[in-house]
């Protein structure tokens, strides 16, 4: 082979629609060569000993150039070409990745007597993420929580979480989040745009995503791994309930930290166990 190259992200995936163009030193075009479903790009063209200039293209990321010397054996062997996200912003290859939760956690942190915080968790969920091919601001995500799974730990406080002062799990047993939009905020964080419906009440919330790499799994398939955060006032989603202590001090804090822990498995189903 004259030409070889293998085309990546910086995850190390193939980035199969990638195009070499290699060209001399007037500029000319001398050879332009796709890359196959594993990333990697062969050509037979024979190349004149000299200098030459390589350009790698992919729909989506930003492009790259480098120098590549051809010796008398006419090959120019390029390696591993990295390419980084159009705008300098990654996530993992595109298609549906569902979450794993039995690999996850969805947690709330509310504080308590104003010197302490309480961290609660739910238990059962369920979410897909649909990663766009060409226009990854197009991406989207859905999620489901059981409300009657949440847990802090003590059997009464988790009672009283799924009473009518609170969750109201009887009427609405459901908690849901649909995203509606993706903003790039930095080389691997983005900000999802979407809408959360918590005890019937439904509000624009956004949540400041930290994309934290993919890789295999022990069952053979692939899993990204995410972490999101954002702040909640429970007085937006009708959780009015409060109790006044001593010196005027609120039990329960009026705002909540949503921490999300996320590993999601490519493929729109998780692995049978």
């Amino acid at each position: 082979m004259a030409l070889t190259a293998r085309v990546r992200t910086r995850d190390g995936w193939a980035v199969s629609h990638a195009v070499v163009t290699v060209t001399d030193m007037t500029g000319a075009q001398v050879v332009r060569a796709a890359a196959d479903g594993d990333g990697v790009v062969r050509d037979t063209t024979a190349l004149a000993p000299g200098a030459y200039t390589v350009i790698v293209t992919a729909v989506g990321y930003a492009p790259t150039a480098s120098s590549a010397i051809v010796t008398a054996s006419g090959r120019a062997e390029i390696g591993t070409v990295t390419l980084a996200r159009q705008g300098g912003t990654e996530l993992p290859p595109p298609g549906p990745w569902t979450i794993d939760p039995a690999h996850s956690a969805v947690s709330a942190v509310a504080q308590h007597l104003g010197i302490s915080s309480v961290r609660g968790r739910f238990t059962e969920f369920s979410g897909l993420i649909e990663i766009a091919p060409d226009d990854v601001a197009k991406s989207r995500v859905e999620a489901v929580i059981r409300a009657a799974s949440i847990d802090t730990g003590t059997a009464l406080r988790d009672t009283h979480l799924r009473s009518a002062d609170f969750l109201d799990v009887e009427t609405h047993p459901e908690i849901t989040y649909r995203s509606t939009g993706l903003t790039a905020a930095g080389s691997d964080r983005w900000t999802i745009h979407g809408e959360l419906t918590m005890h019937g009440v439904a509000r624009s919330v956004d949540l400041d995503l930290a994309y934290l790499g993919s890789g295999p799994d022990q069952w053979g398939g692939t899993r990204a791994a995410f972490r999101a955060t954002t702040e909640l006032r429970r007085e937006d989603f009708a959780m009015n309930y409060n109790q006044v202590v001593q010196a005027g001090i609120a039990a329960i804090g009026t705002t909540l930290r949503v921490e999300l822990d996320i590993q999601a498995v490519q493929g729109e189903s998780l692995p049978q166990a």
